[in-house]
């Protein structure tokens, strides 16, 4: 009983040390410690054993993805560095026009980061430009924080096939799949989380109108837009989507070269590299980024003197991230070394569900615990997947709706990118968290249950 209660009173420290702006370091660290004194677990085991090094310790994740955290910020930084990232938004901006603002801003933020533009420095891209959108179009700040999130946060997060983001590397490495598994139920999930977060953002922003409820500027919008001039004086925006499309294409070539049968006894350099490309689903996601840093070098010619200064920021940039992923991790792996996570992961394998229904709930459940989908899915992907794949369950299935479902409950209020992403915005869970809300836990919900039901009949 001491051990449950322990269990709760850990998750629930966590949470409100996150809600208190408290680092996630030392939140993850203190919420152990409470689960390991509770659960006689021994202190020492507990923060030198299984929170840094145990099958789901911080520093076992954090050496095992570190390599895509550091190539992932590094294009992200030089992307933005360059220019090109703002001309992109830029470019999409004055094509659509203030009066789309909410669809501005989210498929900015979605073609960056699908991309592979890491979620943090599409904020920062897209932030400067959005204050004079913002203030053009009356839109409240909130409406704006909930297109971003949906852009950035949901579907080019878990749903697109070949995102290079850390969900889908996650499940590829621990399934042996590739980063195009479950496909289709992909696309539908994108679908669904497309449509309906923008007609709930576009029917808030008509009731928003209808109350009077406009734009209303803070101390961080007049520090954001002082960056906004900048941005004009990057390369062209047709030139500024290169380096973009390097990294997907690359990402998508071992795929091609299999569908038109190009792997054959006389391309040998060809099998091995589609061989490599398959078995190392975290390598090569992280080699498409380095080819689309290197392009900004080459494709930018006034980039070129700040080139290595972004590539040292962008390597600093990469730790935070990192750290704060591995700490909830960590804290995760202290959990899963109790009685109470063993008891509560028997009973989520005996419910009376269907096997995809009952990977759902533990991936959303376990997500929704440690705060961070990418944490909650690591998770399960070491203590739930192996039950799953012996019912039967295929593995490119398996990947899609366990991401999928990894992308919903993680965004709850104690969510660090959801904490990130509100204190760059100057903005508190009161004003904006309802809205982010909906487009990145109820909406993802509603769409992995959609897949599920098309997985159970395709």
């Amino acid at each position: 009983m001491l051990g449950n209660i322990g269990l709760l009173a850990g998750l629930f420290l966590l949470i409100l040390m996150a809600l208190r702006g408290v680092n996630i370091l030392i939140a993850a660290l203190t919420a152990s410690l409470v689960v390991a004194i509770t659960n006689d677990m021994g202190i020492a085991d507990a923060l030198l054993k299984h929170f840094p090094f145990g099958p789901l310790g911080a520093f076992s994740f954090a050496g095992k993805f570190f390599v895509l955290f550091l190539t992932g910020a590094i294009f992200g930084k030089m992307m933005a560095a360059s220019g090109a990232a703002g001309s992109i938004a830029s470019a999409v901006t004055r094509k659509l026009g203030a009066r789309h603002t909410i669809l501005v801003s989210m498929l900015v933020c979605a073609m960056l980061t699908y991309g592979g533009v890491v979620v943090f420095v599409v904020i920062f891209t897209m932030y400067p430009l959005g204050v004079a959108l913002m203030r053009e179009a009356n839109l409240p700040k909130r409406l704006f924080c909930g297109a971003v999130a949906l852009g950035a946060g949901t579907f080019t997060m878990t749903a697109l096939p070949g995102t290079p983001s850390i969900h889908n590397v996650i499940a590829a490495s621990a399934l042996g799949t590739d980063l195009f598994a479950g496909a289709l139920l992909g696309i539908v999930a994108a679908v669904v989380m497309f449509g309906l977060g923008m007609v709930y953002l576009e029917r808030q922003w008509t009731l928003a109108r209808a109350k009077g409820e406009g734009y209303e500027p803070n101390i961080q919008d007049e520090n954001m837009e002082k960056l906004a001039p900048a941005l004009q004086h990057g390369p062209s925006w047709r030139l500024s989507v290169v380096p973009l499309v390097v990294v997907l294409s690359t990402i998508i070539l071992p795929r091609l070269l299999l569908a038109t049968d190009s792997v054959d006894a006389n391309t040998p350099l060809i099998g091995v590299l589609v061989d490599f490309a398959n078995r190392e689903p975290i390598i090569w996601p992280s080699f498409a980024l380095v080819l689309g840093a290197l392009s900004c070098v080459l494709l930018f010619v006034g980039f070129r003197p700040k080139a290595m200064q972004s590539l040292g920021s962008g390597a600093d940039d990469s730790i935070m991230p990192l750290l704060n992923t591995a700490a909830v991790i960590g804290f995760g792996g202290v959990v899963t070394q109790t009685v109470g996570f063993g008891a509560f992961s028997q009973w989520v394998l005996e419910l009376p569900l269907p096997p995809l229904l009952s990977v759902f709930a533990s991936v959303s459940v376990v997500s929704a615990i440690v705060g961070s989908g990418s944490g909650g899915l690591q998770i399960f992907m070491q203590t739930f997947a192996d039950n799953y794949l012996s019912l039967g369950v295929e593995p490119e299935t398996l990947h899609r709706i366990a991401t999928l479902g990894a992308g919903g409950l993680d965004s709850l209020p104690h969510c660090g990118a959801v904490i990130a992403m509100l204190t760059i915005m100057g903005l508190k869970h009161r004003e904006a968290y309802r809205d982010i809300f909906v487009v990145t836990v109820a909406i993802p919900v509603i769409a992995t249950l959609v897949a599920i039901g098309v997985a159970s009949v395709w």
